[in-house]
């Protein structure tokens, strides 16, 4: 690995404009699928999840490797069946700690765990968090990876 160094002003990326797309490694891609369908309100954009089972599709990034990949607000998330059966989600292992996905407000916050808790999921509470100027909800997927929705708290009245 190279060196960090000390912090600097000179960029080693030049351009950047932003986090264009994620993809979650799951154990099982229909229930991963079905779930982030109910979850999202919407088809994936990008679909092989019935191509799956085929080992050469499994292999291929042009069939998204038997995955799919949903497309929303500039950002596309994307699916990918390549973890072991036996394999669980631990946010303390090296790699991604949590997903966390922008409502428009507060009131989304509340929506959103009424549901949740109306699909049967366990989630947290709707925290406020005055300090960083959020609200979140916490909760997990199937392959009990963190999920989190996230609001910009309105700014106090002066």
């Amino acid at each position: 690995m190279a060196d960090s160094g000390p912090p600097t002003r000179t960029p080693v990326i030049t351009g950047l404009a932003g986090l264009h797309h994620i993809r979650l490694t799951v154990v099982d891609i229909a229930r991963s699928r079905a779930f982030y369908v109910r979850l999202l309100g919407m088809e994936p954009a990008i679909d092989f999840t019935d191509q799956h089972h085929d080992p050469q599709v499994r292999r291929d990034p042009d069939r998204f490797f038997g995955g799919c990949t949903f497309a929303f607000g500039g950002h596309l998330l994307g699916l990918r069946p390549a973890a072991d059966p036996q394999d669980s989600f631990d946010s303390t292992r090296v790699g991604l700690d949590h997903l966390s996905l922008e409502v428009s407000d507060i009131s989304d916050l509340h929506a959103a765990a009424t549901a949740l808790a109306q699909w049967g999921l366990t989630h947290g509470d709707v925290r406020e968090l005055p300090e960083l100027g959020i609200a979140i909800l916490s909760f997990q997927d199937p392959d009990d990876i963190n999920l989190e929705l996230v609001c910009a708290l309105a700014a106090p009245s002066t």
